[in-house]
């Protein structure tokens, strides 16, 4: 599924295509792509209004249109969106079409089906939007953006010392921090020298340090990267190259290119998780609790000979104990 540097890449390129562009229609071939509307509601609701901005929030596009409303798009497993002329060729695929005033059109493209996207109001006090029912903030319960320059050590901690859990599932948290999933999470842990079955109450604060500028700098590589382009995702100025740059992350059996033993693989809250067992240590006090986990453990060997504890970098591996 597209995380945060996916999404991101997605809204900068549309953003050109997109602002100051107005909306006179839509059709829609599969009426669960739609979150908040049916699809003749939908198409009445949206036309006239003119694409205001196009950003980003957690892991969805929010499109803000004219009218004090927005669209946001959660691309889920398979959606991709592309903006084009409306007499280019359709395929089997398309789920949702923005029709747009000037002969091109917005084409929502969902080979699983899963994607979604909705229509909300913002609340004209605080921005936010807001569901038609209740008026309840649609991202109330997201956490806080990891690249946000307010996202500092400082917060995080305060953060993270209110948690319980293993730091998998908590970066997976989107009510802790948005936008993080499974890719990013493994190569965060990786970058930190922090085992995913490693429980929040055992971190120094040395280790909160090290999670903390990982997460923000391999989100921000990978923003710059245009993300990984594994599996279906694919932005509308096409593919991005951080998969060539993933550490642990599907990489099951490879030498860990910090010491060269190879990548294991478990799987925790039904999500498949890499990394290295020599480098990412899991304290003692964590191991029995995750025993059983342990066991279903996967990965091959490898030939050559991994660096010993003592020949890591930094030499002193006593500092990262």
């Amino acid at each position: 599924m597209p995380e945060l540097p996916e999404v991101e890449t997605v809204a900068r390129d549309l953003r050109p295509s997109l602002v100051g562009a107005t909306i006179v229609g839509a059709r829609c071939s599969w009426a669960r792509t739609l979150r908040t509307h049916d699809p003749l509601t939908f198409g009445e609701a949206v036309a006239g209004r003119q694409v205001m901005a196009v950003g980003r929030r957690a892991k969805k596009l929010v499109i803000d249109l004219s009218g004090e409303a927005a669209l946001t798009v959660h691309l889920k497993m398979t959606g991709q969106l592309f903006v084009v002329p409306a007499v280019a060729p359709e395929d089997p695929y398309l789920r949702l079409v923005l029709e747009l005033a000037d002969g091109r059109e917005v084409r929502f493209r969902d080979i699983r089906k899963f994607g979604r996207v909705g229509l909300y109001g913002r609340d004209p006090g605080t921005g936010e939007l807001i569901t038609e029912v209740g008026g309840a903030a649609v991202f109330a319960a997201v956490g806080p953006e990891p690249l946000d320059d307010g996202y500092t050590l400082r917060v995080f901690r305060s953060r993270i010392r209110r948690r319980t859990g293993r730091l998998k599932s908590l970066l997976l948290d989107q009510s802790f921090v948005a936008g993080v999933g499974n890719i990013y999470a493994d190569e965060a842990l990786w970058r930190s020298r922090l085992h995913p079955l490693r429980t929040v109450g055992t971190l120094r604060a040395a280790d909160e340090r090290r999670l903390h500028e990982q997460i923000r700098a391999v989100l921000g590589e990978a923003v710059e990267r245009r993300g990984s382009s594994i599996d279906d995702y694919t932005a509308p100025d096409g593919d991005g190259s951080m998969q060539e740059r993933l550490d642990v992350y599907q990489r099951t059996g490879e030498p860990c290119r910090r010491c060269g033993h190879p990548i294991k693989r478990i799987v925790i809250g039904a999500r498949s998780t890499h990394f290295c067992s020599f480098c990412q240590r899991l304290p003692a006090a964590d191991r029995k609790s995750s025993a059983a986990i342990l066991r279903s453990m996967t990965g091959g060997h490898t030939r050559r000979r991994g660096r010993r504890w003592t020949e890591l970098e930094p030499t002193n591996a006593i500092a990262w104990l």
